[in-house]
């Protein structure tokens, strides 16, 4: 899921972020929730599907989309 970042009113919450950026409860990851990156500025990370991410980078909107790759344990096989 790509990783956005967005300008929001100090205290928002995950509903304040999702009627500002047009999105439903299904469009965001639920679980990872609304992250305060920098209070002083009101910036927030929020998670999205691929979808909504696509749709937030064709608006007006102020956001900053961002891949979020998956990280894993290197395996046995990999070189050290």
């Amino acid at each position: 899921m790509p990783l956005l970042t967005v300008r929001l009113p100090e205290g928002a919450s995950l509903d304040d972020a999702l009627r500002e950026l047009h999105l439903t409860r299904a469009d965001a990851d639920i679980g990872y929730g609304l992250i305060c990156l920098d209070p002083d500025d009101g910036l927030y990370a929020l998670r999205v599907t691929d979808v909504a991410a696509q749709r937030l980078n064709e608006s007006d909107s102020e956001t900053t989309v961002y891949a979020d790759p998956r990280i894993e344990p290197a395996g046995p096989d990999s070189p050290a």
